[in-house]
């Protein structure tokens, strides 16, 4: 990574207490409008949050907040968890997760609420990191050195994008290194889909892995089966989110019915969805996202209890977190990367960007999450102040 602004040294101490708990929501305009195939996105909003102890260490915790009412992320962060976090201990991590988790069963144990207890915990995980001068990746306990398996993720519907538009941008993550590559399904009819497969397959070539992400295109087993009878001959590595997440029992089906391998649960929360995901056996692939599902404590549970199904973990996006995550995990495969910022532009925010080598993202270096939030950034897309 190459950083803009240097950490303090700090000198920190096991009795320290949190002092402030605060969070903000910005919403960042994309610069083309992008569409996949169940919404359009004009902009994203961001739930940020910054934590601080009386030794002087700080973490920051960050996630989606879609394209309308982030907000409530913030609101959730302020009246539900902050004025039980005032005063605690940052290291009982495993302690304040189940008192905000108690704290939220009135309100929400997925969605805003979840996404708001998500970003303390990786407060939490990076304040810590950060005090013992190391990168989150090594406090975590790392099993991958230097670098982790990334791809690509692009592929998304654009008014005037043709299929060989398609393939010449695939075909440019590849020749920058990637031997994995996604693109987006489900939007246009089963044969309109073929054809935009078909280019990207030419395009990538037969050794380059593909990986096709539906957004809960579809409601039905046979509408499934008509497009992924389509996508087959083109080998895809994954088939991402076919149905709702709520529709585990249709997710089961499709993958007794297609070679296809099945990935979902970006937007799952709580081990226990994802437990009854693997009883069902209705994914080989959890896309776990730590800032949706419950923090990096959660995600930790969650890596674990599929290693013992001997299922794989591919992370959803926010490559800045998640390659720690997936460095720290022997049973997760890849990290989920944004080339540029006209899908997934978070990093307009943050003062450090990961480097790629080869298809490989490189470990950053510097501790914690390894960046901070640009005040300016904030300042310019805020829609509320930090409290």
């Amino acid at each position: 990574m190459r950083p803009t602004k240097e950490f303090h040294q700090l000198s920190p101490s096991a009795d320290a207490k949190i002092i402030s708990v605060e969070a903000c929501t910005v919403r960042v305009p994309l610069d083309h409008p992008t569409s996949f195939a169940t919404r359009d996105v004009f902009g994203r909003d961001y739930g940020l949050l910054r934590l601080r102890t009386d030794d002087g260490a700080e973490g920051i915790g960050f996630c989606y907040g879609g394209s309308t009412a982030g907000g409530l992320i913030a609101q959730a962060v302020r009246e539900l968890f902050a004025p039980i976090l005032v005063g605690e201990n940052p290291y009982r991590v495993e302690g304040l997760w189940q008192a905000m988790y108690s704290e939220a069963l009135l309100h929400g144990r997925a969605g805003s609420v979840m996404r708001a207890l998500s970003i303390i915990d990786i407060a939490l995980w990076d304040r810590n990191a950060r005090a013992a001068g190391l990168p989150l990746w090594k406090y975590l306990g790392n099993f991958h050195e230097a670098r982790v398996p990334a791809y690509a993720s692009g592929g998304y519907y654009l008014e005037g994008k043709s299929p060989e538009d398609l393939g010449k941008e695939l075909a440019g993550y590849v020749s920058l290194g990637f031997k994995a590559v996604k693109m987006k399904v489900g939007r246009l009819d089963p044969r309109q889909e073929e054809v935009r497969i078909k280019a990207a397959r030419e395009a990538v070539g037969s050794e380059v892995l593909l990986m096709l992400d539906a957004n809960n295109a579809w409601s039905d087993l046979p509408t499934a089966l008509r497009y992924m009878e389509r996508y087959e001959p083109y080998d895809p590595y994954w088939i991402e989110e076919p149905f709702s997440p709520d529709d585990i029992d249709n997710h089961a089906r499709l993958a007794q019915r297609t070679p296809v391998p099945v990935a979902t649960g970006e937007i799952e929360a709580g081990r226990w969805r994802f437990k009854e995901l693997l009883e069902k056996q209705a994914a080989v692939i959890l896309q776990t996202d730590a800032a949706v599902c419950g923090g990096i404590t959660e995600f930790k549970r969650i890596a674990a209890t599929a290693a013992s199904y001997g299922i794989t973990l591919c992370p959803h996006w926010f490559h800045d977190l998640h390659i720690h995550l997936v460095a720290a995990a022997p049973n997760a495969r890849f990290v989920e990367y944004f080339v540029d910022d006209q899908v997934l532009n978070f990093r307009n925010l943050i003062d450090a960007q990961l480097e790629h080598e080869d298809g490989d993202l490189l470990l950053p270096n510097r501790p914690g999450l390894g960046f901070n939030f640009k005040a300016s950034a904030i300042k310019q897309w805020t829609l509320d102040e930090w409290s």
